[in-house]
Parts: C-alpha cells; structure tokens; sequence
C-alpha cells in the first residue's frame, strides 16, 4: 500500500475477522473486505446484537441463493448464500451453508466501501478467491518444505524461505506452460450429459511436476543408466494413468455439481 499498490478487496480466516484492528484499518483505506468470522461472532442489527449463528437460524428459506463461489478442482464449488443487513449500510453478515449438509455453516463479516455497490455475486467472489491463496500455502509446505525449517536467527529462515519459494515459482510456471498447451479439459456441459468415449487426462499439476522432475534428475546417480531409462518410462506411462483416472473422476465430480446449481 505504500507503494501505491491499488487494492480494492481483502479477504481472510477467523484469524484476521476477529481483528477489529484489521477491520477499522481497511475500512479507514478504503479497501472492502470479506472476513470469516466464528458463529459466536456479534453482529449488530436492527433488532439488537446477535450472534452470526443465531442470525443464521431466522433466515427464512426464500432467501438463501445457490451460488458458485468459483471453480475447484472437482468443479463450481457451489453453496447456499444469504445476506443479513447490520445497523451499518457498508456492512453486512454473509452465510455460507453447504447443499449437501445444510447444519454446515460458514460466516463473513463484510465490508463495502461508499461509492461500490453491495452485490452479493461480488461477495460470494471475494469469499471464493481465499481457496487460491490457501491451495498456494498448502503447495509450499508439502512440495517444497516452506514449513520445514527449524532456524533460531531471521537470517537463516529468511534464506529457506526464499529458497523454497523459487523452488515453487519453478515448478508453478512449469505447470503453467504445459496446462497452456494442454487440450481443454473434457467436462459435461448439464447435468444430464452421458459420458464421453474419452475423459482425456488432466494437465499437469505442480505435485505431478516436482514429482517427475525428482525421478529424471536423481535416477542417474543411484541406479544404471539401463535401469533409469526403464525407470523413467515406467513413471511417464504411470503419470498418464493416473491422470487419465483423475480426468475420468473430474467429469463425474463436475456433473455432480451441475445438478446442485
């Protein structure tokens, strides 16, 4: 932000919603947010304060919208949504319920800023966009070890630290060019759609990526060059099986979804 980097939205776990620091901080820049908060969180309204989950059992059934909050792995990640309106016009209290377990609740403490309009397809988006950031923090720790080091001195976890990050960029822009010239994906267009004759395989993926570059570039130094070439294609032919399995289940996963929206 000192930089003059714009920033429009912010979006966070229970950790950062419950900071009412962070909130006043955002607010005072102008930056919109949409942060988890806990079902004991206090939301004040019209008719007094209330907890998020006790605010959850009034909504009535005619105001939940089935929305997806973005694309996931197994498809449009699709949940109920409701908005409940706060004695501030800027703010509101968003309700996340799942479609196949309706007793699963999620809630977000929201903030819009004067001048933008408070659409709930904007906050559902903004709530969706944390699954990215959360599946970068999760690539880190287990392909490339970001959580792995044991250091005492800023120096030293500073150096894993960026170490392990190249190390990601790395195998993230080589998943990125091969799913770039990877067909388009094979996936039903309703929910009706009968299977297809070919699932194709799924592009790849950065633990797919991290996991063939170990088997090329360390074969050599613990096995024959005969026993490495065998190896090696025993792993190709192995990567396109197991991908062509996921591909097979992405299309199920995918129509399954369909028939929720």
């Amino acid at each position: 932000m000192a930089a003059g980097v714009p920033i429009a939205w912010a979006a966070g776990d229970e950790v950062y919603g419950r900071d009412p620091k962070l909130r006043a901080f955002l607010e005072q820049q102008q930056i919109g947010y949409v942060l988890a908060v806990g079902v004991d969180f206090p939301v004040a309204t019209a008719a007094g304060p209330h907890r998020a989950g006790h605010l959850a059992a009034l909504v009535s059934a005619g105001s939940w919208e089935r929305r997806s909050c973005g694309a996931g792995s197994k498809g449009p990640r699709v949940y109920d949504w409701a908005m409940v309106a706060t004695t501030s016009a800027r703010h509101v209290l968003l309700i996340r319920r799942s479609v196949s377990d309706p007793s699963e609740l999620a809630f977000f403490y929201s903030h819009v800023p004067e001048g933008r309009a408070l659409m709930l397809s904007v906050l559902v988006k903004i709530a969706g966009v944390r699954w990215a950031v959360e599946e970068d923090f999760q690539q880190s720790k287990g392909q490339v070890g970001l959580d792995h080091a044991q250091v005492r001195r800023y120096r030293s976890w500073r150096r894993h630290v960026i170490l392990a990050m190249a190390a990601l960029a790395v195998l993230a822009v080589v998943a990125a060019v091969e799913r770039g010239r990877h067909p388009v994906p094979v996936v039903p267009c309703t929910s009706t759609d009968a299977p297809p004759g070919d699932y194709g395989l799924i592009a790849l993926t950065v633990p797919e990526v991290r996991r063939l570059l170990t088997v090329f570039t360390q074969l050599t130094a613990v096995v024959t060059p005969r026993i490495a070439a065998l190896r090696r294609q025993f792993e190709l032919q192995w990567s396109i099986w197991r991908r062509r399995h996921q591909a097979r289940a992405r299309w199920h996963h995918y129509r399954r979804r369909l028939a929720l929206t």
